[in-house]
């Protein structure tokens, strides 16, 4: 065996106690080599390359000297020519030798010395073992040509009077510039530099051929026509600029001889730095070039980043950017690494946007094009998503690395981002002011469902208008819903505001009741001077401060408004004591906020014969006496206030003992234990005790736990809600939780089926299977099998997404044309189904419910057309299914993140009324209908029906419940006249429009004597359109009546006709799949009804039955009281039918 200690080599004889005591730092010490790195730079010729090439400061020195000397040098020759005296005679000896005086010599000669000695040194330091390639440079045998002869004068006198071409100094001049230009911008390379270089090049260029000329034909001339300097300088002028006098003429042949070499180099030269000089300004107009660093420091600035700039966004931004006042003077800076589109360029061009809009060919990952942008002076950084992308988590990378790559550039240039997927919300949460737009997109989906028209609402919140829209229109409606548009959400403290410092040391509750009354403002929010957390509607127990920061909704904000004297008001104003007509909103009284109880006011038994008017009810010829509305307290009493509790149930009160037993052992209160996503707000939420396998979460597959395979089968006692997705996105998440929201009773949850293109993953399940009556099954729109299976014959309504997929269409309009094609065909089949509808472009708007030969959707087309041409921002809101909230583009919810950047609450506000996020003390949205009532918990009997204006209802919900009125849905029903020059239109493929236009007013028969497709009952067609002409030509003959009344008959024979093929399509399908026919009602229609908007309404505005009303109602444990009196004592029973309800 080897011994080991044998294989240890000893230690060194050094090593002694010493080392044990030092450690081996002096052992090591001793035996240390220092190494040198880069000797090879420390040699006399890598410090002299060093100091004349290398180094940018002293190089551009260098060049700057040897610049200097060229241009001395020239200047030299002028004055040896200005000196010299004329020669007399015509001999060649004129031109070889000059009279040069002896300091002038001696001057050349010293420059001659310094150029060709820094000249040699040049050379010598960048030689690279060619030396030919140094000898025949240009610059070299130029300088040689000008320097060599001077030295050699030295040494041989005679020669001090040669000619010496000394004016050739200006090509190296220009030579010397360039390096100097290239040495100035070595370190930044931009396409403005190289710009500025090639138009500096090709006017040093101009220059050296005008100066090169001018010397030549001077000296060459000297045994001519004797010219001097200046009439040199005249001729080349001449001659250069094609006008040629011919007043001054070259006589020798030399001259004539050097004019024709200068004018071919001319032509050589000159097109060669014209075409760089093209080229690079046409690079420069695709890149954009820079943003002043000057007119960054003195002007405000903001920057767009786009992956791609269309020209829809590129409006939608600027419209809305500058439509705010104190933003006239920004600019706006576009960064996008696309080229610019030939649209894009035409708009840019109008002097409007010219001066104001400035593009930039970029990325903003680079920091050189950051810098261009001057991005660390701007005021804000809008970054957008592509959402025409088929991969949208790509769209989302992108967009999440700009974010990063702007605030590590520039960390206090405030970000205003967009993000598209829920998921990847998290990576940006350092920005100022994030928009998800799946989050904001499934929220307002679901809202629609139970609170209808929500998705117009926020449209209208979030937009910019001055309520000018639809003034020209003849229609009332249109007039009140334009007028009504306008409103948008403002701020002011209440010491400073007119409006609301009276009710400082008041309730919440009280400003805003009497704030409305005096001044028709909404006030619907506040905000602590401490507190960063906005509090919507925070409740009868909140006392105003004289530092709250008051939300309102009013049609400009109150700086910008005259307070007229009560008096005056009272002369304008005629008190009218009955009501039979839309009514006339003042401008002071309207605005965008969402509410969210709905209040329906279905028929009663007191409906009068001249309209849908409200009327105190009578009892024979009894008068009843009106009742008179509690006031609203100062201080709010809360034992006088109607809660609810936030853990009960609002109607388990309405339910027998075995009912409610069962309800509770069923569903609870509390958050979902599952997020799909990081970033999601807590909802408090209906839950199962227990979630639900799997399995069991598919509708139309049998398991071991049920044997369903249809929504028949299942028999619930609500109608479905059914969304078609392509995928379930964690955004979809949020069309859920406000279905489920704790604050809906339990009884009035409807189930909810999503209808999938591609199966759900496992994560998505998870986080779906704690709610209750959610299912989903995988199959698609298209499919009428599939649409069956998922009840949609007794749904409620009926939610379409746009899917992902056609958004990349190559014409960018068609990205929607799938999903209108599938929601028409929807709308032929299933007429009484309530449609929902998203849409990527709003221009594709006009194709929802689409009626070929609707004269009055022609009429609605034309006010859009106007409406665009005076410059509206919401040219579609007349098209009735946006007005009536079937139908919405999430690209309008972009204004949302460019207003917050004068209104950074904006956001936050959307947000809480969406139920995106809750805030303790912060008044939430619902949307509970009520069958037979005015309000959310109140029940309209017939001795209640006194309430006629929204100030009434006003004062009735602030004194009751607290609840604050912000809008409301009006749905009006339209009687089924036809005059005969509508047939004639609507039958004679509208021969005369002028008629169309002074009938307007009877649109309802236009949609239903020509909402159907002729096209597939030729025959009866034919008859029927021969059968129409001749009663329009007869129509004197009989009575007006008897043939409106005729006709249309025959032409709802011929509609009923079409549907009842339909009809019967969808039935035999159903008998088919084995599913029950009973409850397809295929003849109801929803056609002879609109519905719009009113927000904020004035207080003289009257209510009419079905107009739903919209509530923000405080959070119940902000004001809960410690004794509350039974509910039980407060709620009256209506019926099976009938939900919680408050009485009067």
């Amino acid at each position: 065996m080897v011994d080991l200690e044998s294989e240890v080599p000893p230690l060194p004889p050094r090593y002694r106690f010493r080392d044990l005591l030092l450690g081996d730092q002096g052992w090591q010490n001793e035996d240390r080599v220092q190494v040198e790195f880069y000797m090879n730079e420390n040699t006399f010729k890598e410090r002299l390359k060093l100091f004349f090439i290398k180094n940018q400061r002293s190089s551009l020195r260098i060049r700057l000297f040897n610049f200097s000397l060229k241009l001395l040098s020239c200047f030299l020759y002028i004055i040896r020519v200005l000196l010299e005296s004329p020669s007399q005679g015509n001999e060649w000896s004129h031109i070889i030798w000059v009279n040069r005086s002896l300091p002038l010599w001696g001057l050349q000669v010293l420059v001659a010395l310094i150029s060709l000695f820094e000249t040699i040194l040049l050379g010598y330091l960048s030689y690279k073992g060619n030396i030919w390639e140094q000898i025949l440079r240009v610059p070299f045998i130029l300088e040689i040509i000008n320097a060599v002869p001077f030295i050699i004068s030295i040494f041989w006198p005679s020669l001090r009077n040669l000619f010496v071409p000394v004016f050739l100094n200006c090509w190296l001049a220009k030579h010397a510039l360039e390096n100097m230009i290239n040495d100035l911008h070595r370190a930044i390379q931009r396409t403005q530099s190289a710009m500025f270089n090639q138009v500096l090049i090709l006017i040093s260029t101009l220059l050296c051929l005008i100066f090169t000329c001018i010397c030549g034909i001077q000296h060459l001339e000297r045994i001519g026509k004797k010219l001097n300097l200046f009439d040199s300088l005249y001729f080349c002028i001449v001659t250069f600029s094609t006008v040629g006098f011919g007043d001054v003429t070259p006589e020798t042949w030399s001259s004539k001889l050097f004019v024709v070499v200068m004018i071919c180099v001319a032509l050589v030269v000159l097109p060669i730095q014209f075409e760089q000089m093209a080229y690079l300004w046409m690079e420069r107009q695709k890149s954009g070039g820079n943003y002043s660093r000057h007119r960054a420091q003195t002007e405000k600035h903001v920057v767009l980043c786009v992956s791609s700039l269309k020209i829809d966004l590129l409006m939608d931004f600027l419209n809305e950017f500058y439509a705010h006042p104190r933003l006239q003077d920004y600019y706006v800076v576009i960064l996008c690494p696309t080229e610019m589109d030939a649209q894009v360029r035409r708009v840019l061009q109008i002097p409007m946007w010219s001066q104001r809009v400035i593009y930039l060919q970029g990325s903003a990952l680079k920091d050189q094009d950051l810098l261009r942008a001057k991005m660390d002076d701007a005021e804000a950084c809008f970054i957008l998503s592509s959402r025409c992308e088929v991969d949208r988590t790509s769209s989302d990378h992108q967009t999440i690395l700009r974010a990063w790559a702007v605030k590590d550039f520039a960390p206090n240039c405030p970000l205003y981002v967009q993000i598209l997927k829920p998921e990847n919300k998290f990576h940006i949460k350092f920005a100022d002011h994030v928009v998800c737009e799946e989050e904001f997109k499934y929220a307002m989906l679901a809202l629609n469902c139970i609170c209808p028209a929500t998705s117009t609402l926020i449209t209208l919140l979030v937009h910019t208008s001055r309520g000018q829209e639809g003034q020209q229109s003849p229609e009332q409606w249109q007039k009140t819903y334009g007028r009504c548009s306008g409103n948008e959400v403002y701020h002011i403290t209440l010491e400073e505001s007119t409006f609301f410092a009276e009710y400082e040391g008041k309730s919440f509750t009280y400003a805003s009741f009497h704030a409305h009354k005096k001044y028709g403002v909404c006030l619907i929010g506040v905000r602590r001077e401490d507190n960063k957390n906005i509090l919507l509607n925070p409740g009868p127990r909140y006392i105003m401060n004289a530092t709250d920061i008051c939300f309102y909704i009013n049609i400009t904000k109150e700086e910008n408004s005259a307070f007229k004297n009560q008096d005056q008001q009272k002369k304008s104003n005629v008190p009218r004591s009955f009501y039979h007509g839309p009514s006339r909103l003042p401008v002071h009284s309207i605005i965008a906020s969402m509410g969210t109880v709905a209040i329906d006011l279905q028929d009663t038994s007191c409906r009068s014969a001249s309209g849908p008017t409200l009327s105190l009810p009578t009892e024979g010829i009894k008068e009843v006496r009106r009742p008179s509305i509690a006031p609203v307290l100062e201080v709010a009493d809360t034992s006088s206030i109607q809660t609810c509790d936030l853990l009960s149930d609002q109607s388990e009160d309405e339910t027998t003992p075995d009912e409610k037993m069962s309800s509770n052992l069923e569903y609870a209160k509390g958050y979902p234990p599952y997020s799909p996503y990081i970033g999601s707000s807590p909802t408090f939420c209906h839950l199962l005790h227990e979630k639900v396998p799997f399995c069991c979460l598919r509708l139309d597959k049998s398991c071991q736990h049920n044997y369903y395979e249809d929504a028949k089968a299942y028999g619930f006692k609500n109608k479905l809600i059914i969304v078609a997705a392509e995928t379930a996105g964690n955004g979809l998440y949020n069309f859920i939780v406000p279905l489920r929201a704790y604050y809906r009773p339990k009884k009035e949850l409807n189930p909810v089926v999503l209808l999938l293109d591609n199966p759900p993953d496992m994560h998505f399940l998870d986080a779906i299977c704690w709610f209750p009556m959610v299912y989903y099954m995988v199959g698609s729109i298209d499919n009428l099998d599939d649409l069956l299976r998922c009840g949609v014959t007794f749904a409620a309504n009926m939610v379409v997404v746009d899917k992902e997929s056609t958004m990349s269409a190559e014409e960018d309009y068609m990205a929607d044309a799938k999903t209108i094609v599938n929601v028409q065909t929807l709308f032929r089949l299933f007429s009484s189904l309530s449609i929902i509808t998203e849409l990527t472009h709003p221009a594709n708007m006009r194709f929802m419910q689409f009626r070929a030969k609707d004269c009055y959707s022609l009429a609605l087309s034309k006010l859009e057309k106007k409406e665009r041409e005076r410059g509206s921002n919401l040219a579609f809101m007349f098209r009735l299914p946006f007005a009536a909230g079937r139908v919405f583009s999430i690209s309008m919810l972009d204004t949302l993140l460019y207003q917050s950047f004068v209104k950074d609450y904006m956001i936050s506000i959307t947000r809480l009324l969406l139920g995106l996020d809750t805030t303790p003390g912060s008044g939430f949205l619902c949307s509970i209908i009520c069958n037979n009532s005015y309000g959310f918990q109140m029940r309209i009997t017939e001795d209640d029906l006194w309430i006629r204006t929204y100030a009434r209802l006003y004062q009735k919900l602030c004194s009751s419940s607290g609840d604050v009125p912000i809008g409301i849905y009006r749905t009006e029903s339209q009687k089924l006249t036809t005059s005969e020059s509508q047939i004639s239109i609507s039958v004679e493929e509208w021969e005369d429009t002028k008629d169309c236009k002074e009938h307007g007013h009877h649109r309802g028969s236009h949609r239903n004597s020509t909402s159907s497709d002729q096209s597939d009952h030729p025959l009866l067609r034919k008859k029927s359109l021969q059968w129409a002409r001749r009663l329009s030509r007869k129509g004197p003959r009989h009575s007006g009546k008897t043939a409106e009344k005729i006709t249309q008959q025959r032409l709802n024979l011929y509609r009923r006709s079409e549907r009842q093929e339909l009809a019967e399509l969808v039935k035999n399908r159903m008998k088919h799949l084995g599913l029950s026919t009973v409850g397809y009602d295929e003849m109801n229609d929803h056609q002879s009804t609109l519905s719009y908007i009113l927000i904020n309404p004035s207080p003289d505005t009257r209510l009419e039955l079905n107009d739903v009303v919209y509530l923000i109602r405080p959070d119940p444990l902000a004001y809960l009281p410690n004794s509350e009196p039974s509910r039980k004592n407060s709620i009256t029973t209506a019926g099976q039918d009938s939900r919680e309800e408050t009485q009067l």
